[in-house]
């Protein structure tokens, strides 16, 4: 385990904080409370965390462009203005079913966006992974408990996804010019191996994939073959999903949650659900806007 410092960067404690997506023209984190549906954002790096109330479960947001958002929610992609924070749907996915929500989500290099869906309570294979691209959605990937560590290659020649209920982590070919998979998936990383589910994830400018595991607490740096290069503690167990952050994108953040924990397990991890700064500098890069 690597003796890493890592601080508290935001003290609001999240029932379930996902989603973290860092803003380079505003210097602003963005993240989410699944559960309570709150969208959270903190001018980086010395601001005051604001918190801003949903009509839906949102769980992962992508930059547009200079006034507009992309939101993941529970019943599809809402364009978000950033000025006054107002709604529109612009894609309906999953909106007839009242038993799933988002997850989930990340742009690739070519400006498309996968996302995943889960059952509400985590049913067996309620969930799926879809890909957005110029207004065209297509479903990827099927019968999916829970999918998270969705990210990329720097080229954009791979696409990384987990599915934590079983606690694998699969690569796939990918064709960098749409994102789409050009070929099966390939199990990289049977987690059980070691402490923690494979939660969150993204891939630095090396091919290094970083990702945070689930009941764990630590944030563990893999190769593109799932080998285990190191681990760094986090204060939390239940960590959710890193984010490079800084205007080089240098440093990592980290959400966590405390869903699922009683008053006595709260209590012996105090720091649940608060948002953490890694301070360890990597060549991290962000993601482009997702093209509409």
């Amino acid at each position: 385990m690597s003796d890493v410092p890592v601080s508290i960067l935001s003290d609001v404690a999240c029932h379930l904080g996902e989603g973290p997506t860092y803003d380079p023209r505003t210097d602003t984190l963005f993240w989410f409370d699944i559960l309570e549906r709150k969208l959270l954002d903190l001018p980086y790096p010395g601001g005051q965390t604001r918190i801003h109330d949903l009509p839906v479960m949102a769980s992962a947001l992508a930059a547009v462009d200079e006034k507009r958002q992309l939101l993941v929610t529970e019943t599809g992609l809402q364009l978000r203005e950033r000025d006054s924070g107002a709604l529109t749907m612009h894609v309906e996915v999953e909106a007839d079913r009242e038993d799933t929500r988002s997850n989930d989500a990340r742009v690739h290099p070519a400006g498309a966006l996968w996302f995943g869906t889960m059952g509400k309570a985590a049913q067996e294979q309620a969930g799926a992974i879809y890909w957005f691209f110029k207004g065209e959605v297509r479903r990827l990937f099927s019968h999916i408990t829970i999918p998270n560590s969705i990210c990329f290659s720097p080229d954009g020649a791979i696409g990384y996804f987990a599915d934590t209920h079983e606690n694998r982590l699969y690569r796939v070919a990918c064709d960098p010019e749409t994102g789409l998979p050009v070929d099966d998936p390939v199990l990289t990383l049977e987690g059980n191996e070691i402490p923690g589910g494979i939660d969150g994830s993204v891939v630095d400018a090396t091919g290094t994939l970083w990702n945070a595991r689930w009941s764990a607490g630590r944030l563990d740096a893999l190769t593109s073959r799932g080998e285990l290069i190191r681990s760094i503690q986090l204060p939390a167990r239940r960590a959710t999903c890193p984010v490079f952050v800084g205007p080089g994108a240098d440093h990592l953040a980290v959400t966590s949650a405390y869903e699922g924990l009683d008053e006595d397990a709260r209590r012996a991890d105090p720091h649940a659900g608060k948002t953490f700064l890694v301070e360890i500098e990597v060549r991290g890069r962000f993601d482009p806007p997702v093209l509409l």
